[in-house]
């Protein structure tokens, strides 16, 4: 661990001793939980270097949880379209955020034709007892608007090669999934200023598609990257059908041609294996878990999950752990956790910290996973 990361691990545990106010909770022999704190409809945090979280709520609010336990207001986050699934979204750091400063966050906005998501980054400046964001700049938007309150997507990931990777719902309208005129229902690939690489698969037909990575996707919740530098997503099926997906340069998943689910109609919709030009998960789930987030883990508080994938469960109100061989993936487990969770996220200390939804009978409460003595 180096110096950095060390302070910030003991900032963690100054964090956890100075805000559980509430008893650890064993959920299993293996795994200890500790309260933290509770926010409003929280979506997503990330740690700063120095051990501190920021965390999002959806009726547009970025709050920052300082290594003391103070929970601080950040000024300067832009007007949300807040209603059913939109609001306040994703966080993460830009790679060089030790240097610059940079936070990405997204959000739905509303514009004409309805709403839709975005994605802008600006310098966290902390001064005193405050927080601001400063210089903010959109650096992508979802084409086009539409109406309704659902199925943004909106998660955010660097990857190892610094691009910035956008997940883009399909807004709950079926075949914008797979019109390449538009940027819903797909993957996108951008620099970090939001402008197009020029080897991205589909770059040389511009506009919006050039963004394009992948397609046929529906709600990605989740977007992350594993260890050996490949990048997965977790999405919610229609009724059933929840997907592990390992994305691939140019590849089409099929929705809404294809899928391991159905209508909530109950219209039926065929299974991949039926169109094998399409893209099949690693993993589907009948019943749904209603993945909201996902990461892979690489710490020490828990040595036996190295390498695993974490995924939130929303109805299934739990964690949900997949193991790999290759690009074979299976579940190995579940912890269930009683309510349903928005986010997860590795602390710097190694632990496993969640976000439960606000909705629900769900408290929206913060929560550290630690190994049980």
């Amino acid at each position: 661990m180096n110096r950095k990361w060390k302070a910030a691990s003991c900032a963690l545990i100054v964090l956890a001793a100075a805000c559980s106010q509430q008893a650890s909770v064993a959920q299993n022999t293996d795994v200890e939980t500790t309260v933290i704190a509770d926010f409003d409809e929280p979506w997503a945090m990330t740690f700063l270097p120095d051990g501190a979280l920021l965390v999002t709520e959806k009726r547009g609010e970025l709050k920052l949880l300082s290594g003391g336990g103070e929970l601080i207001d950040v000024t300067g986050v832009p007007e949300v379209a807040y209603g059913k699934q939109g609001g306040l979204g994703d966080v993460v750091l830009h790679p060089g955020f030790a240097d610059n400063g940079l936070v990405y966050f997204s959000y739905a906005e509303a514009g004409t034709g309805g709403s839709g998501a975005a994605v802008a980054r600006a310098r966290l400046a902390r001064e005193g007892d405050g927080a601001e964001l400063a210089g903010l700049e959109v650096v992508w938007r979802q084409v086009p608007k539409v109406g309704g309150e659902g199925h943004y997507g909106h998660r955010i990931a660097f990857g190892p090669e610094g691009y910035l990777w956008i997940s883009s719902g399909e807004r709950q309208k079926f075949d914008p999934a797979q019109d390449m005129q538009g940027n819903l229902g797909k993957i996108l690939r951008l620099h970090d200023d939001g402008s197009v690489p020029a080897d991205n698969p589909f770059a040389e037909r511009g506009g919006v598609t050039a963004e394009i990575w992948s397609l046929g996707h529906r709600n990605p919740l989740g977007l992350a990257f594993d260890g050996t530098g490949r990048l997965w997503n977790t999405e919610m099926g229609p009724a059933g059908g929840d997907e592990l997906n390992l994305v691939e340069r140019g590849a089409n998943y099929g929705y809404p041609v294809v899928s391991e689910g159905d209508h909530y109609g109950g219209r039926k919709i065929p299974d991949h294996h039926t169109r094998p030009e399409y893209r099949a998960p690693a993993v589907a789930w009948n019943p749904a878990i209603s993945p909201s987030s996902l990461m892979f883990y690489s710490g020490s508080e828990f040595p036996r999950w190295n390498g695993n994938a974490l995924i939130g469960g929303l109805s299934s109100k739990s964690l949900v752990r997949v193991e790999f061989d290759g690009e074979a993936a299976r579940e190995a487990g579940r912890i269930e956790m009683g309510a349903r969770i928005r986010e997860v996220e590795q602390g710097p200390d190694g632990a496993v910290w969640l976000l439960e939804d606000g909705k629900r009978g769900s408290r929206g409460r913060l929560l550290r996973l630690s190994a049980a003595d």
